[in-house]
């Protein structure tokens, strides 16, 4: 309902500012066929009305873009909301299931098993909304040092395997070639949140089986990538450039069914683009997968 209400007033908006566009030009060249020769007053006529037009498609579109602002607030609050309220009412089932009841040493263990895994989930939303908050910080100090980009890849590609509990051959890494070992000057924490966040989305767009390519390598000696292919759902072309904004999450059905908080690709550009860097995705389009390329300055 608020979507649709959200949608008449955008159409609203555009046809008032339409008809006001309509009525301020048949006033205009009225008033122009019936006093063509006072050209004083027709050059004052003529910027006058510039004026009115250009004000009227600022506020036009001002308003567009705070309704679009606010249905993205709304649908990152019912993400958020959502990836906060079933991990705790799961923790929180399991619990009232292991006071109650008397259950076997095994399922208790898997019990325990299922509750830390909804707790690293509950856990990585909080983190998302922080680091969310934290990007906007300019002020924000971060510390920067030597990393070896191939070890807190790797690092990051193990952690993937095991928090999602995949075989090896699901999520491969190829490091540099030649035995290169190219270092970049990062912040570790803020670097190994970014690949990580690549990397979940690698695996959460996946249709059904896992294939994952991650790659490091040294474009030149000023500049090292960090690729990430996934044969995943794929994504519009037109979307290829938003989907780094704010709150925002590619529409379709299919997207929609992974849950989200629409910051993952938001944090990426924010520590990427702090690390003197540029991050871009490609892909051939829906049901065609997608690679995302991180490239940051060597030292």
């Amino acid at each position: 309902m608020a979507v649709s209400g959200r949608r008449k007033s955008i159409v609203f908006f555009i046809t008032l500012g339409a008809c006001l566009v309509a009525l301020a030009l048949a006033l205009n060249v009225g008033w122009i066929l019936l006093n063509p020769r006072e050209i004083a007053l027709l050059v004052l006529g003529i910027i006058f009305f510039l004026v009115i037009i250009t004000g009227l498609v600022l506020n036009t579109t001002f308003l567009i873009r705070e309704i679009r602002r606010n249905e993205q607030h709304d649908a990152f609050i019912n993400a958020v909301t959502h990836e906060l309220k079933t991990p705790i009412a799961s923790i929180s089932l399991y619990l009232q299931t292991l006071k109650q009841r008397d259950i076997e040493e095994s399922q208790r263990q898997q019990f325990y098993d299922v509750m830390l895994a909804d707790s690293d989930r509950l856990l990585q939303t909080v983190e998302q909304v922080l680091r969310a908050g934290q990007a906007r910080q300019r002020d924000r100090k971060i510390n920067f040092r030597k990393v070896d980009v191939g070890e807190l890849v790797q690092e990051c590609v193990d952690l993937t395997r095991v928090r999602y509990n995949l075989h090896p051959d699901a999520v491969r890494f190829t490091g540099a070639a030649n035995g290169e070992r190219p270092q970049v000057k990062a912040d570790v924490d803020e670097l190994r949140a970014a690949i990580s966040n690549l990397l979940d989305n690698a695996v959460k767009y996946s249709v059904k089986d896992v294939h994952v390519s991650v790659e490091v390598a040294a474009v030149d000696e000023k500049e090292v990538a960090v690729r990430i292919e996934d044969q995943g759902v794929g994504i519009p072309a037109a979307q290829l450039k938003r989907i780094f904004k704010r709150f925002y999450r590619v529409p379709g059905r299919v997207m929609a069914r992974v849950k989200g908080t629409g910051l993952g690709l938001f944090i990426v550009r924010s520590v990427v683009k702090k690390h003197g860097g540029r991050v871009f995705a490609e892909s051939a389009g829906p049901g065609h997968g997608s690679t995302f390329t991180i490239k940051l300055p060597r030292v």
